[in-house]
């Protein structure tokens, strides 16, 4: 498009946008009604880090894999999974993701590559050596291979599971991509007592692995990071770390009184950190794209939200001939 100066095109900036806004409502509406007693379950919730998700997803495919945390939601819409269906899993009903009986935290979609958030922290740095291992042998000679992409936040790069699987991906060569979360907290500990060194790049060097660090809250800039590790890795240069310094909008979880922040730090991040903020500034003063434009998705989402909680507070809930499904692989 004449004029654009993103490398991405009008049609995907809008796409962005869209995806961003959906985790932002989707997120937002959970927060009202887990606080209503309406939500059963945990929930933590990804509002504030949707640029990261997002800049990430939007170089993946069908045939990618991803493995997520307990705050999985955003990654989960990023990847492509149905905002419908999300919300009855999370309701616990029928229909859901997982047929409501994974919740918020062990929410899956493995015909959309998402391999399941995780309650155990780093568990889904080894599901992703094993999806990347079966990509590699998939790949055919002189082709680009799947990849699969570990998403962890602060606590789980403490974890041996984590620190295990950069060995192994790097041993092995794997297309593997470990994305750190680092929104300054793990739960309630900070990230600069909690670790001891200053970036979680300083981690993938030890194993033989490059990194980089990016502005989470800046999708232009996440998208430009993770598109050039990922392309390496599909072309066979293995394994690599994404650190994404970004900022949470919620507590680790719904009912955290958060009183481990400082005076005002909240409201500091929500005026200066916002990654929409950011987005819809960028492309509007660069012209790409109107104001109108970006309120009409904002519209449209909040419909599909409205839906969503409509649809899955009148779904039933699962029957005690439910139970056993889905439980054992059937070959």
């Amino acid at each position: 498009m004449a004029g654009n100066p993103f490398p991405q095109s009008k049609e995907q900036l809008l796409q962005a946008y869209r995806t961003m806004r959906t985790i932002r409502e989707f997120e937002e509406r959970l927060h009202i009604d887990f606080g209503r007693g309406d939500i059963p379950g945990f929930v933590h919730l990804y509002a504030g880090e949707e640029a990261a998700g997002t800049g990430i997803m939007m170089h993946l495919g069908p045939g990618d894999r991803i493995a997520s945390t307990h705050r999985g939601h955003g990654h989960c819409i990023a990847k492509g999974v149905d905002p419908l269906a999300m919300m009855k899993e999370i309701y616990g009903k029928k229909g859901g993701s997982c047929e409501g009986k994974g919740g918020s935290m062990h929410i899956a979609d493995l015909d959309q590559g998402m391999m399941g958030a995780n309650g155990i922290l780093g568990a889904g740095a080894p599901l992703v050596c094993g999806a990347a291992l079966a990509a590699k042998f998939r790949a055919k000679a002189g082709q680009p291979s799947d990849v699969a992409i570990s998403f962890v936040g602060d606590g789980a790069s403490n974890q041996g599971t984590f620190l295990e699987s950069l060995n192994l991906a790097a041993v092995w060569n794997l297309p593997a991509i470990f994305v750190v979360e680092n929104n300054g907290y793990a739960e309630s500990t900070s990230r600069d007592y909690g670790v001891a060194v200053d970036s979680y790049v300083d981690r993938a060097a030890g194993f033989g692995l490059p990194g980089v660090t990016v502005d989470g809250t800046d999708f232009f800039a996440v998208h430009e990071a993770a598109g050039e590790i990922i392309g390496r890795a599909r072309k066979g240069g293995g394994p690599a770390l994404l650190e994404c310094k970004m900022v949470r909008f919620h507590g680790h979880f719904e009912g955290d009184a958060q009183t481990y922040r400082a005076p005002g730090e909240l409201d500091e991040i929500r005026s200066h950190q916002d990654c929409l903020k950011k987005f819809a500034a960028a492309v509007t003063g660069a012209g790409v794209i109107g104001a109108a434009e970006l309120q009409a998705i904002d519209h449209e989402v909040l419909g599909l939200i409205e839906r969503a909680v409509t649809e899955a507070k009148a779904a039933p809930l699962p029957t005690r001939a439910d139970l056993l499904t889905d439980v054992y692989v059937k070959y």
